[in-house]
């Protein structure tokens, strides 16, 4: 038995969306007193908090993040660290937070995420975005997000004859899961129709193949071994955490229609865990467009380069389908607060590997895997979570 095993004890997370009453600060203070309430533990008994914020600053005019999120949670006087990597902060903190424990350094650590991001408008939001792509080459040429990804869809309906329906059947299934999601922003469904029709943002991609801008925060309490078996009669084990890098700028990758450091990410985290592909039952997935989770269910090994759109058109990434996908509704029906959404990932992963996920319960689940993307896919985080 590995001596340093790492266990998620406690999770909180505040409802996702257009939060006009709720401060950055106050996103976090409910999301953490949640998560402590849900370990059973007391503020003192944490050691150490990492938060991710992929850009408070521009969002929310408020940097230094650490001590205020410290200092809001009543844990002023530990060790608090912002982390940040984009559209994968969150990811990276519960990263950080794992790496705390397993490295016998600390027993008990918060992973938080959080981001206020409608508080600014819509143009504003947009260009703190393209801060996660390559300022030289791609933002000051006046690229979007919504443009590079859009690139990608393109080079992959090319390469693979994937189609716009398949794409758009990513969002279609996302929603229908959002509605039993009650963190959820977008808790309605869509049909292929209306997300074909809906207004072009970035050919091929429309409005309702794009993740919306989002407000929310999530935290979950890591333990060491012994004091998870202490707390938990159950908990939930971390038994991999992987990160890998890819080139910032879209042109210098060696491919459109791949993520490659969603691919090493992947080897790295099976290795890690002892698993193969076909032991997960479930997965949480960065589809911050609908290309995305094609993209991710490729990378990850789910089925070959090029296939994941057929995959999903025959519904195997249903909930109740041979490998379900994102039964939270993903960044698309969920949302997708930046620095949050890999947290939120954690958090839907264990409510799902308790067996408290209502309607959008995964059927036997006993392993499911998170992958958290920042950018265009210059980082990707992969976490494999477990009951045993």
């Amino acid at each position: 038995m590995n001596e340093n095993r790492v266990a998620i004890i406690g999770i909180g997370m505040t409802k996702f969306g257009e939060l006009w009453d709720y401060s950055y600060r106050d996103l976090i203070t409910e999301a953490g007193i949640k998560a402590i309430t849900d370990a059973g533990i007391e503020g003192e008994d944490i050691q150490e908090l990492y938060v991710g914020s992929m850009s408070p600053g521009l969002f929310a005019g408020q940097e230094h993040i650490g001590a205020l999120v410290a200092d809001y949670s009543g844990l002023s006087g530990i060790p608090a660290t912002r982390v940040e990597a984009a559209c994968a902060s969150g990811g990276l903190a519960l990263r950080q937070a794992f790496l705390s424990i397993k490295s016998g350094r600390n027993d008990i650590v918060v992973a938080g995420g959080v981001e206020k991001m409608t508080d600014v408008p819509t143009g504003a939001a947009m260009m703190a975005l393209m801060g996660a792509g390559d300022e030289q080459w791609e933002a000051f040429q006046g690229i979007t997000f919504p443009a590079l990804y859009a690139l990608m869809a393109r080079r992959h309906m090319k390469e693979y004859g994937t189609t716009l329906e398949q794409i758009s059947e990513v969002s279609v299934k996302n929603h229908y899961n959002a509605q039993f999601n009650e963190y959820a922003q977008f808790r309605f469904e869509v049909s292929l129709e209306e997300v074909m029709d809906s207004p072009p943002v970035a050919e091929p991609l429309r409005l309702l193949h794009c993740s919306p801008i989002t407000d929310g925060s999530a935290v979950v309490i890591l333990a060491s071994e012994k004091k998870a078996r202490e707390l938990k009669d159950e908990p939930i084990w971390i038994s991999a955490s992987a990160l890998a890098t890819d080139s910032l700028a879209l042109h210098d990758r060696k491919s459109l229609s791949r993520m490659d450091s969603v691919i090493l990410a992947a080897k790295k985290a099976y290795k890690q865990a002892g698993i193969e592909v076909k032991d997960i039952d479930f997965l949480e997935v960065h589809d911050c467009f609908s290309i995305a989770e094609i993209l991710a269910i490729e990378g990850l090994g789910f089925c070959k380069l090029g296939e994941g759109g057929i995959l999903t058109e025959e519904g195997q990434t249903k909930i109740d389908g041979d490998i379900p996908v994102n039964p939270s509704g993903g960044l698309k029906g969920k949302g997708h607060p930046v620095g949050t959404t890999g947290i939120s990932q954690a958090v839907e992963a264990t409510l799902q590997l308790r067996g408290e996920a209502g309607k959008r319960q995964v059927k036997d689940a006993e392993i499911g895997l998170i992958q958290n993307v920042g950018g265009s896919g210059a980082t990707c985080v992969v976490h494999i979570l477990s009951r045993g």
